[in-house]
């Protein structure tokens, strides 16, 4: 297999690139998107509450006609409603009405926010943020809710060295994962969190892994990219791939186009050298291509916050599709 699946320190494995479904929204799309991407070979699907989409993804895998044990399941407790983690797990497996409401769009519906299955493979706390009243509380849940067979492993999302530290000093069961953005202009930030979990046998989860092609082009990522692509007759995605799983990271990855789905599950058949890796890596801690702040930019960092709120649990409101939509206009 291209992309071979990763011990986890608990004992379990891990697939070692997942589907994700953040920004695909809800409705029949997502349901449809998870479905191809399963058809392709995704047999991990990365979910969350935040991203109000775990009905689709539920209905996709429980129609994609798999087994239960052949689809790795992960979502993440992101704080929404106010709800405890043991409620909110319980929520995500289960079928449960929650009515959305947004003053901006002018309406509210309820609608039924459920997997509809009976565990899932992995439980992540969305941010440090959502760890309340504090880090040890929130984490003797979650070993709660692994003991109670609701979830086969746990982790944790956007953790700082210093969250890990705090966790690990009162933790029975470690985390096993941290799911964390991940790409070439991020990697000497985030080098310390990779050698800290790497010393803890916790794995890396990398999210975003493509923004030097999708969101930051123009940069020094680019040239070396582009001369790694040409040579081995592949994509720049690809490449970004590759380069992420040389880090010992599981890809959370996204795309609605068929061809790209593949080129990803394809690319972990790729094998960069030292030197590939090495030039990527020089070229990101050069830093991100200059971003002119344009109405639009300013928008999209608007909607960046507000979403940020949203997974925090401070408003349950349908507002980062308004504000796209804005930013189109």
């Amino acid at each position: 297999m291209p992309w071979d699946p990763i011990q986890l320190n608990d004992g379990r494995e891990i697939p070692s690139i997942g589907f994700g479904t953040w920004k695909l929204g809800n409705g029949d799309g997502p349901i449809s998107q998870v479905d191809q991407a399963i058809s392709l070979g995704f047999s991990h699907v990365d979910t969350a509450q935040s991203y109000r989409n775990e009905t689709e993804a539920g209905t996709a895998i429980r129609e994609s006609g798999l087994a239960r044990k052949e689809i790795f399941i992960t979502t993440k407790y992101s704080g929404l409603d106010g709800l405890d983690i043991k409620t909110s797990i319980k929520n995500s497996l289960k079928n449960v009405r929650r009515f959305s409401f947004s003053f901006l769009l002018g309406g509210g519906a309820c609608r039924e926010e459920f997997l509809g299955v009976d565990y899932v493979d992995l439980y992540l706390i969305h941010h440090p943020r959502l760890a309340v009243p504090d880090i040890p509380t929130a984490w003797k849940e979650m070993e709660e809710i692994k003991e109670q067979g609701l979830v086969k492993s746990i982790g944790v999302s956007n953790f700082e060295v210093s969250d890990l530290a705090i966790l690990l000093a009162s933790a029975k069961v470690q985390p096993v994962a941290n799911q964390i953005l991940l790409h070439p202009y991020v990697y000497a930030r985030q080098l310390p969190i990779l050698e800290y979990a790497a010393k803890h046998k916790i794995v890396i989860e990398a999210y975003s892994a493509l923004i030097p092609v999708t969101s930051l082009p123009g940069g020094p990522v680019d040239a070396p990219v582009k001369a790694i692509a040409d040579r081995l007759g592949v994509s720049n995605d690809q490449v970004l791939l590759a380069w992420t799983k040389a880090k010992g990271a599981v890809v959370v990855t996204t795309s609605s186009k068929k061809e790209r789905l593949l080129g990803y599950i394809n690319a972990g058949d790729l094998a960069l050298t030292e030197d590939d890796i090495a030039a990527i890596d020089a070229a990101g801690a050069k830093g991100p291509p200059f971003i002119p702040f344009t109405r639009k930019t300013i928008v999209r960092w608007a909607v960046a916050t507000i979403v940020a709120s949203l997974a925090g649990g401070v408003l349950s409101m349908c507002l980062e599709d308004y504000m796209i939509q804005r930013s189109k206009q």
